[in-house]
């Protein structure tokens, strides 16, 4: 994933990466490590040292006219990554509101080989650098290139000893205010770590580029963190010297902890930032002891932006919802349009689920509803129907005696009790308009046949769904769904949450498997069921659900059709 859409905003390669065909025509020293596809593309293997190194000394020859050589045995910096930091220092010390003809003094602490960073800011902007280096060869080069490019009188490279920072490099200039200072830390502790054993999420993607830092640049006692620390420590000494301290991290988990090392030592102006380019996330870190300063806001936090969700749909054809209306008048509904039979129809199906569904407002030629799911009833429905006859016929058998004696005071329950049914009707669930059942169930003698005919019903509804999903599998299940899926199989217990752990029905209903809104609307001749997630635990479960509705509402048509086949 490329970030260089979060460049700095005055990076010149944030809207204009650099072009490898146009460098490589350009530039033959940097041509022959190019690569050019069968289709025309032109790439670099960012895996070979040869060719990063010639593709930074190639960028800044053409974008910033400076030649400088770099050793292979040492670290290669990249251009756009640089050129963010330099950027966020102009954000610092206010270089771009103020007067640019007032000269201003940094301290890049290991400044490297490419001494980039001195380089960069003195061409770009007239600073003046004072470059700190441990290593010999890197000092050794860093010196050369200051030279090659006329900055001798802006830029003054010193040799410094090891474990040195700011203490010790400002001894000699104890006058001087400088304004910044910046730092490209070693950002590990040991050679494991530089390996990416035990400190690399194994998700991420493998490194895109070669790294060919010597020892002193990669590596440091206690790694970034240690290293900071100690810069803070320094800063801690000499405060008001610099107006602002700053240093870039290759690990985001280094930065709370040091701010939190800062906030403890009460340091007044802190703020951070982060430098994306290509597939490189760096983060960077400054503090100041002037209250006078500007401190940049730090970024805001990336909110993983969701891509918009497509809804779950399927489709009801006209033909189908021919046979929807016929059922439906047969059953005196009053529903005349295909979406208010449509409609219909799915809230009769939610309603047998004890699904909670109500209308809401919504556009011209639709319908909405607001559904919300508290308990999975869409699962196994045929096996709990076949489970609770089962345990209809395990249960104990009373004697004739008994059963005769039940029967007679019951009967004269109902006598007695007639003439108060007339004044109190039966209650209704008023979520559903469903008539509630009574209460007291007996068992008489007629319950095995009772038992049998269920058993016979259930067994006889199976074989007809079966041949009537058969045969009408190809006209109006494959053509009526179109991103549905599959109905899925999990555990009752899973997909019922408040019934595993027992919970009241005043703590079910205040919990829920998922929201979702569910639109009914003309497409053509046929009318589109679509479900837009809302909230919950888990998407597949409205998944589920749509497939139940479907499948459903098919295999009504399919019995009206099946019905009339055999008439």
């Amino acid at each position: 994933m490329s970030l260089n859409k979060s460049m700095h905003a005055r990076n010149r390669y944030k809207d204009k990466p650099p072009d490898f065909a146009y460098l490589a025509g350009k530039h033959p020293e940097f041509r022959q490590h190019v690569q050019t596809t069968l289709s025309g593309r032109v790439s670099l293997n960012f895996k070979d040292p040869e060719a990063v190194r010639a593709l930074t000394c190639t960028l800044l020859k053409e974008d910033f006219g400076l030649t400088i050589d770099i050793p292979l045995e040492r670290l290669i910096p990249t251009v756009p990554l640089r050129l963010n930091y330099i950027h966020w220092v102009e954000d610092l010390i206010g270089h771009q509101g103020a007067d640019k003809a007032v000269l201003r003094r940094g301290i890049d602490i290991g400044t490297g080989a490419s001494c980039i960073y001195p380089l960069l800011g003195s061409t770009l902007n007239g600073w003046y650098f004072l470059a700190t280096e441990v290593d010999d060869m890197c000092f050794n080069y860093a010196k050369k290139n200051v030279e090659q490019n006329n900055l001798s009188d802006l830029i003054k490279v010193v040799k410094v000893p090891q474990k040195t920072l700011l203490m010790d490099a400002l001894k000699e200039e104890s006058e001087i205010i400088y304004d910044f200072c910046m730092c490209n830390p070693p950002f590990f502790a040991n050679q494991l770590e530089a390996k990416g054993v035990n400190s690399r999420n194994p998700r991420r993607p493998p490194p895109s580029s070669v790294n060919t830092g010597g020892i002193t640049e990669i590596m440091a006692e206690g790694g970034e963190l240690e290293f900071v620390k100690r810069i803070i420590h320094d800063s801690l000494q000499l405060k008001k010297r610099l107006r602002w301290y700053s240093c870039m991290l290759g690990k985001k988990c280094s930065l709370a902890p040091l701010k939190e090392e800062l906030r403890i030592q009460g340091v007044p102006k802190v703020t951070h930032t982060e430098f994306c380019q290509g597939r490189t996330m760096r983060w960077a870190l400054a503090w100041s002891f002037y209250d006078d300063v500007q401190v940049p806001s730090p970024p805001s936090k990336r909110r993983k932006l969701e891509k918009p969700r497509k809804p779950i749909t399927f489709t009801v054809l006209a033909s189908t919802v021919e046979e929807l209306s016929t059922k439906a008048a047969a059953m005196g509904w009053d529903a005349v349009e295909a979406i208010a039979v449509v409609r219909a129809w799915v809230e009769k199906v939610l309603t047998d689920l004890k699904v909670q569904h109500k209308r809401v407002p919504c556009g011209e030629d639709e319908v909405s509803l607001f559904v919300t799911a508290i308990e999975n009833s869409w699962i196994h429905l045929r096996r709990k129907k076949r489970e609770r006859v089962r345990q209809l016929r395990e249960l104990p058998r009373a004697s004739e005696d008994v059963l005769q004696a039940m029967e007679e005071e019951k009967i004269g329950q109902k006598s007695a009790s007639n003439s108060s049914d007339c004044e109190k009707p039966k209650t209704e669930d008023s979520e559903t308009g469903f008539t509630a059942p009574d209460e007291d169930v007996h068992l008489t003698a007629d319950d095995k046949l009772t038992e049998e005919s269920a058993a016979k019903e259930e067994h006889s509804e199976h074989m007809e769904e079966e041949e009537t999903e058969a045969k009408q599998a190809e006209t109006s299940c494959n053509k009526g769904s179109s991103n549905a899926k599959e109905e899925p199989q999990p555990s009752e217990e899973a997909g019922n949450p408040a019934v595993e752990k027992g919970q009241s029905p005043k703590e079910t209903s205040r919990c829920f498997l998922f929201k979702c809104l569910m639109n009914v609307k003309k497409e053509g001749n046929d009318v589109l069921v679509e479900m837009h997630w809302v909230e919950g635990q888990n998407r597949d479960l409205m998944n589920q659900l749509c497939t139940y509705l479907r499948n459903q509402i098919l295999r009504l048509v399919a019995t009206v059709m099946f019905q009339k086949e055999n008439q």
